[in-house]
């Protein structure tokens, strides 16, 4: 098989220049607020761009811009390790963490918008590193892929499937029948959400910083924080915002745009975001219950928790007020399974996606109609249309590798010195692209993973990349018979 390796060695170099660039705005807040970061920045940004340029100049000089089928994959696994890898180094020259693994851990968790931290002492924490992790999670959130295809629209089928490689087990509507112009289009959500939500920050009270690094975590569904204390620092007009904002950051990016541009109705009618809808509101009813009973009181505030909580969880940001230690068992339950189903997909949450657990839920309830009528014809259907059969079993092996990859990670972690419920709960929230551990942490997602031993950490870093690569395209490229196909 012949890959286009000097196109990817090009794209790879035209990302880590725009990598460095973009390290330009930490640099100059941590000038700004004399943190004396900027230096350790500048260094990690100047060898960003010297690997970046060299790649695109030299080794990627005269690509051709044609990209076959399993181009697309090789190019998406290879990026999504690079990326993240280089973007260690600022952790490194700012003397933030000790050792490379815990670099790539918080580079990785960034990227991936995991966001699972090796870090502590947020509040001491300089302002330009704190800019810069938030901003890797939003660079990562939309997906890097789809940043490639709406730079290189050149590259036109081969786009395509490098669009697809990034939606590898879903189907995502396009918002126009042009690529290009329908990726432009998903960037524009994504920043103007990002936009809106800063400006409400800052008219909110919020500093810059905390702002800017919020807004970008809550749209990207990261979850990186800029307090020890999590959220519990924010004024009630600041999380009724963030609320809002995690809740359509789980929605597909496509309904999103259809209620932007006024097509309500069209909205509306989608399945599975009146399924993320209700779950949402069943969800919260069972929280706010719980905490009542557990005599939390019944106030305007528990409802105000639950309702926060309730979108942290399920659109996989993992913002947190209070550590689970301090929940009620039920809630603890509750959002453990939140995690595990996710977002919705086509959005910036991980999980398994809203989609796939109503086309897996829908394809076991046609398997017992079968049974009690074997002359049936049943067929798996979402908003009105037969979903081929090809793509219902690549949602059950999806499912399958899923529950495999969360047990196996386990498996590794309690080797760590975990038990089984904490090991069981870390691995599910970082395939999931949560973070915090949603049941057995007594803080938040720094307390998990400072002490966890180096290879329980790189099997961290494994199952956030499985997670946001939609597990396929990592798989893909580690079959021998990826590589025999003609």
């Amino acid at each position: 098989m012949r890959l286009n390796i000097r196109l990817l060695f090009r794209t790879l170099g035209m990302l880590l220049v725009i990598m460095a660039v973009s390290m330009l705005f930490p640099v100059a807040v941590s000038v700004y607020y004399g943190d004396g970061s900027q230096y350790g920045l500048m260094l990690a940004a100047f060898c960003i761009l010297v690997v970046g340029l060299f790649l695109r100049n030299f080794i990627g000089a005269g690509a051709s811009n044609e990209v076959h089928a399993r181009d697309g994959v090789w190019f998406t696994v290879v990026i999504w390790i690079v990326v993240p890898l280089m973007g260690a180094l600022p952790y490194l020259f700012t003397s933030s963490v000790q050792s490379f693994t815990d670099a790539a851990f918080e580079s990785f968790s960034g990227f991936t918008t995991t966001g699972s931290s090796v870090l502590s002492g947020f509040d001491q924490m300089p302002q330009g590193l704190l800019v810069w992790r938030s901003t890797s999670q939003w660079i990562g959130g939309l997906g890097l892929i789809l940043f490639v295809v709406a730079i290189l629209r050149r590259l036109n089928v081969g786009a395509a499937r490098l669009y697809e490689s990034e939606f590898s087990g879903t189907l995502q509507r396009r918002l126009h029948p042009r690529l290009g112009r329908s990726v432009a289009l998903m960037w524009v959500v994504y920043i103007a959400l990002t936009v809106v939500l800063f400006v409400l920050l800052m008219a909110g009270g919020n500093g810059f910083v905390d702002s800017f690094c919020t807004a970008t975590s809550t749209v990207s569904t990261g979850g990186f924080m800029t307090h020890d204390d999590g959220m519990a620092s924010y004024s009630t007009y600041s999380m009724c915002c963030i609320t809002l904002f995690m809740f359509m950051a789980g929605m597909n990016i496509s309904v999103l745009y259809s209620i932007f541009t006024g097509k309500w109705r069209e909205a509306g009618r989608d399945e599975e975001f009146r399924t993320y809808f209700m779950i949402s509101i069943a969800a919260t009813l069972v929280c706010f219950a719980s905490i009542v009973i557990s005599g939390g009181g019944l106030s305007v505030g528990t409802l105000g928790f639950s309702l926060f909580h309730v979108a942290s969880a399920v659109s996989t940001c993992g913002f947190y007020t209070t550590g689970p230690s301090y929940w009620p068992a039920m809630v603890s339950v509750l959002t453990f399974l939140l995690v595990f189903v996710g977002a919705s997909t086509g959005s910036t949450g991980g999980g398994l996606k809203m989609k796939r657990i109503m086309i897996v839920g829908r394809g076991v309830r046609n398997y017992f109609v079968s049974m009690v009528h074997p002359q049936s014809v049943t067929r798996v259907k979402v908003n009105g249309r037969a979903v081929d059969e090809e793509h219902v079993r690549v949602v059950f092996s999806f499912l399958f590798l899923y529950v495999v990859l969360i047990t196996l990670g386990s498996f590794v972690l309690t080797f760590c010195g975990l038990d089984i419920p904490n090991a069981l709960c870390m691995a599910t929230a970082n395939i999931g692209n949560l973070g915090p551990s949603p049941v057995a942490n007594s803080i938040g997602a720094r307390i998990d993973y400072i002490s966890l031993a180096p290879v329980g950490k790189w099997t961290m870093v494994l199952l956030m990349l499985a997670g946001r690569l939609e597990i396929f395209t990592l798989v893909a490229v580690l079959l021998p018979q990826y590589w025999k196909r003609s």
